[in-house]
């Protein structure tokens, strides 16, 4: 079962390392597999996500998703997104981005590093208001309950997360705004850019929280009228409509899933920036990983039933937390990537760890009440 869910999955990930060895040596190989590790880690609750829908799905929707869905997710997000995120930052087309990154390293690496501010800032943005709509969100189930706990109670405040994730952004530029002032007013532009490119991420935030809400309306709106026809049908003995209405649920269903992929792919390829400027090994990594989302959203619908560590997701978001403050701090400061990588694994791994004990901790529970 599981070598066949996630055979492709196996198979890309060895010709991704062996191409990185080939391409970079071991760094580029331990780059690659950090990449790969932290997408899987920041999509997993994607995964799930996805798993909860597809299982509603026909076998024909479910086939759509799982390959048209699959193009889209991992050549389009994954390994054309980057390219334009490149390309638009530095003002260069597209097949010139692609041309320096593989013939003229050097003059890519000045030319991210020019627009690593704008990507830094937007990408920052994006990920901290994830993170800070994840935390202010009460949920039945608290990883960090000392922490998790106040912060619910101040997520019902209307608009905090905007709020907060704004006032980060000023005082960030306000920083480049005061080194401006020290060197003669170097920084002058960096801190116009930091502060427009924030403002962009965080709409483009909204605009994918707002698109993924209307969907979900939309699938909600379809599903009851698709049970009252159901009703309605048993008695009339006229069941034509229920099938029109059961293509259409579907159809927002596909939709649903389709933003979500995008947003949840976006976060990874911007936190790929802040491992790796290499958008060979940044789509290596990222390929692969999607290759195991893919596989396990399969693995999910097959075994019918959702995973039971249920603090991945929890571990997932404070890693999307992390790269968030850490893509701000490298506008100004230099981090070093593996490092910037490893944080999110080690909390992807804690929040693993704790998953596992409270496993234990609640069979153990249930063996004495037997008992």
């Amino acid at each position: 079962m599981v070598l066949k869910t996630f055979g492709w999955s196996f198979a890309v990930t060895a010709l991704g390392l062996v191409a990185a060895v080939f391409y970079g040596g071991w760094t580029a190989f331990g780059i690659v597999a950090i990449l790969s590790v932290l997408e899987i880690s920041l999509s997993f609750d994607n995964a799930v996500v996805n798993a909860g829908i597809l299982k509603k799905m026909n076998a024909f929707w479910q086939k759509i998703f799982l390959t048209v869905g699959v193009l889209i997710a991992v050549f389009g997000m994954r390994l054309v997104f980057p390219v334009v995120i490149v390309a638009i930052s530095a003002k260069i087309g597209p097949i010139e981005a692609v041309d320096l990154a593989l013939n003229d390293k050097d003059m890519y690496e000045q030319l991210v590093t020019d627009a690593h501010p704008s990507i830094a800032a937007f990408g920052g943005m994006f990920l901290l208001m994830i993170f800070l709509d994840f935390i202010f969100e009460d949920r039945d189930i608290k990883w960090l309950a000392w922490l998790e706990r106040p912060l619910a109670k101040l997520g019902k405040i209307d608009m905090l997360s905007a709020c907060i994730a704004l006032i980060v952004l000023v005082i960030t530029s306000m920083t480049f705004a005061a080194n401006a002032h020290q060197h003669g007013g170097v920084h002058v532009d960096k801190a116009q850019t930091v502060l427009v490119s924030g403002i962009l991420g965080l709409i483009t935030y909204m605009i994918v929280g707002g698109l993924s809400g209307y969907f979900e309306n939309k699938l909600e709106e379809e599903e009851e009228a698709e049970h009252e026809a159901e009703e309605e049908a048993k008695k009339t003995g006229k069941p034509v409509s229920v099938v029109a209405m059961a293509g259409k649920a579907a159809f927002f269903m596909f939709l649903y899933l389709e933003v979500l992929d995008a947003s949840f792919s976006f976060d990874g390829v911007i936190g790929a920036f802040a491992i790796t400027n290499d958008i060979v090994l940044m789509a290596l990594g990222l390929g692969i990983g999607a290759m195991y989302v893919r596989s396990l959203t399969v693995y999910l619908v097959r075994q019918g039933t959702l995973d039971d560590y249920v603090y991945l997701e929890h571990g997932a978001h404070y890693a999307i937390g992390a790269l968030a403050v850490l893509l701000l701090v490298t506008i100004q400061y230099e981090i070093n990537e593996v490092i910037t990588g490893l944080v999110g694994v080690v909390l992807i791994a804690w929040s693993f760890w704790s998953s596992v004990r409270r496993n234990k901790r609640l069979e153990l529970e249930g063996s004495a009440a037997e008992a």
